[in-house]
């Protein structure tokens, strides 16, 4: 039968017991439960998820994620007799207890326990990561709509959430597939099923991510690719309006040369130019217009 017990409880090698303890009391739990060096060094140390098997005990560790995963990282020291939490604050431990304790019954192994723990870490990853794409598809609306001028941060904000959730599903989906090689035999085969979907589920997560991170790729490149259709809009209006008052500034130069022009005495000669260069730009702008140039 499985037992929850703390630090000042006795330690029996011979049934199931579950503790579930804070960093703060892991000096205890290692003369306690006479945790190997190593393996209390890493407790103190790691920051990367892993897994390891060792003679007699698996080790594992889970760190926090963007979105997704544990909100603080959680040590498990898991052997025969001995199913250890080691969470960074009262609060996490005080929540794993809660839900073993609610949803779970007095029968089950410590394997099984494991398990619970696992499907509660990823039960609502699915959810989370439907939200995200809702994210995407609103920016990608956006984009179409042109209801938002410059949204570039959202989309790195997105794309550094989705970096962190691939390196989070790679480094659990390696955690999985060494819980189902089960090397010390810990995990029962009727239990190990139930390993294997969980498995499933962080591979189908993991693709899923990478199916984002391709969305939120194509929705940038589109962004880009608007970006530079409007600045080609604008050097395009400049180039026309630069065409449009060239053979003014053609006049201009012709009549600002310092020489005698036969106009000069004529009567009519300037209200002749402002209407040959009002000529000129009406010309050129009905030019433009039949070639759909602006």
């Amino acid at each position: 039968m499985l037992e929850q017990i703390g630090l000042t409880d006795k330690w029996d090698r011979e049934a199931f017991q579950l503790c579930i303890i804070s960093f703060d009391e892991l000096d205890v739990a290692k003369e306690k439960f006479f945790i190997p060096q190593r393996v209390y060094e890493e407790c103190r140390e790691e920051r990367n998820c892993k897994f390891e098997s060792h003679n007699g005990f698996d080790f594992i560790v889970l760190c926090p994620s963007s979105g997704c995963g544990p909100k603080a990282r959680v040590c498990i020291y898991f052997c025969r007799s001995l199913l250890l939490f080691i969470c960074d604050s009262r609060e996490i431990a005080e929540r794993i207890s809660r839900e073993i304790q609610t949803e779970t019954e007095e029968s089950l192994s410590l394997e099984q326990v494991l398990f619970h723990f696992f499907d509660r870490l990823t039960k609502d990853d699915a959810r989370k990561l439907q939200q995200m794409e809702s994210e995407i598809s609103r920016l990608e609306e956006f984009l179409i709509t042109g209801k938002k001028v410059n949204y570039i941060r959202e989309i790195i904000g997105l794309r550094r959430r989705l970096m962190a959730l691939k390196r989070y599903y790679e480094q659990l989906s390696d955690i999985a597939e060494d819980i189902c090689e089960n090397e010390n035999e810990l995990i029962r085969e009727k239990t190990m099923k139930f390993f294997r979907i969980f498995q499933s589920r962080v591979d189908r997560l993991y693709q899923e991510v990478l199916n984002l991170r391709d969305y939120i790729t194509q929705v940038r490149e589109a962004y880009q690719a608007q970006v530079d259709i409007n600045l080609n809009n604008i050097m395009k209006l400049f180039t026309v309006i630069t065409a449009i008052f060239l053979p003014l500034t053609l006049i201009v130069g012709w009549y600002g040369m310092n020489l005698q022009m036969p106009e000069y005495g004529w009567r009519f000669g300037y209200p002749v130019i402002i209407g040959i260069s009002a000529a000129v730009v009406a010309g050129v702008i009905i030019y433009f217009k039949r070639k759909k140039w602006f």
